[in-house]
């Protein structure tokens, strides 16, 4: 994995940690209003596009069969997912007033289990698992369903095949009958897995952006997801927080690593990204418990809950990405000079 993505993977973490602590302070201090500090939801959007060029990246050049790919990415997503899921719907259902967002629903467990769109029961506006933050791996899963089975095409056909297919899923939703399913899949926000794809084969090619003009691209990036994730809402992420996404990814893969130390812990965290979006929201649920529990309101000072956020849920993700993960030494690479 290149050393750049492991740091990308650690910041796109922390911002929705950051972005769901901000949320719970509503609920931890009624009487602070966090609003105009509530950032970070674009962290999903790095995740996309990152995850569309690691896919290109780890097949290209691969005799690789759809099977053995799907059996990778559900070797690498599914035990820790269902694991949690499998926890959350069983404090739902033994006590559910620690949890706020999810109540016990079999037929909405199963289709988390399955990565199906389905309507929150606990929040009807919303088409979200057990799990609040496996929305995304909803669409990971599906993501990774049509690469897989555009694996046997050539390289110089599957980008062509994948951009059609897309296109015709996006347009049947918006054809067909109005349900749960034509809602979720008809969002162009799968789009910036393309996206990701696309700089991917670029990578592979070596066109790449010169080393001044990638520190450029990775600074405009960041700076117009800060920007247009204060005016732009959530309805035109694909482009408002995507293509900024874009010139992130695209601007740190350019960049000659060669020459710079290895950030260490920032690395460790890329690694431990996955388990720390997973399991962050029990680490922010816990912190709210104890805030409304403790006869001292220190946890209720919003800057003291948001930092033992970060840094909790960075611990407890780490904890869980080694219970839950082979011992293995991670190799990082850097991009050619």
């Amino acid at each position: 994995m290149l050393v750049q993505l492991q740091y990308l993977r650690a910041v796109a973490a922390l911002m929705v940690v950051y972005f769901h602590a901000i949320l719970q302070l509503a609920k931890v201090n009624p009487a602070i209003d966090a609003t105009a500090f509530l950032y970070g939801e674009t962290g999903v959007d790095i995740f996309f596009v990152l995850s569309g060029f690691v896919m290109w990246l780890t097949t290209n050049g691969r005799a690789m069969s759809p099977v053995d790919f799907a059996r990778r990415r559900i070797k690498r997503i599914v035990p820790l997912y269902w694991l949690a899921t499998l926890f959350s719907a069983a404090v739902a259902l033994l006590a559910p007033s620690l949890l706020k967002s999810t109540v016990f629903d079999l037929p909405h467990l199963i289709a988390s289990l399955f990565f199906l769109p389905w309507t929150n029961p606990a929040d009807p506006g919303t088409i979200t698992p057990v799990v609040i933050p496996g929305w995304t791996l909803n669409y990971e899963m599906f993501f990774y369903f049509v690469f897989a089975l555009l694996l046997p095409l050539s390289e110089v056909r599957r980008i062509p095949a994948m951009f059609a297919v897309f296109a015709v899923i996006l347009i049947a939703c918006r054809m067909l009958p109005d349900t749960t399913a034509t809602r979720f899949y008809g969002e162009p926000i799968m789009l910036e897995f393309l996206a990701g794809v696309v700089l991917g084969w670029l990578y592979g090619q070596k066109l790449l952006l010169p080393n001044r003009w990638a520190w450029a691209a990775l600074a405009i990036g960041f700076a117009f997801l800060f920007v247009n994730e204060a005016l732009m809402r959530p309805e035109s992420r694909f482009y408002a927080w995507g293509i900024p996404a874009i010139f992130i990814i695209y601007g740190a893969v350019s960049i000659d690593f060669s020459r710079l130390p290895v950030i260490g812990w920032l690395n460790y965290l890329g690694d431990c990204s996955y388990s720390i979006y997973i399991t962050h929201a029990f680490t922010l649920a816990f912190l709210r418990v104890v805030a409304d529990r403790l006869p001292i309101g220190i946890l209720k000072q919003p800057v003291l809950f948001v930092i033992l956020s970060l840094v909790l849920s960075s611990i407890g993700g780490a904890i869980i990405h080694e219970i839950t993960t082979p011992r293995r030494k991670v190799a990082v690479s850097r991009p050619p000079a």
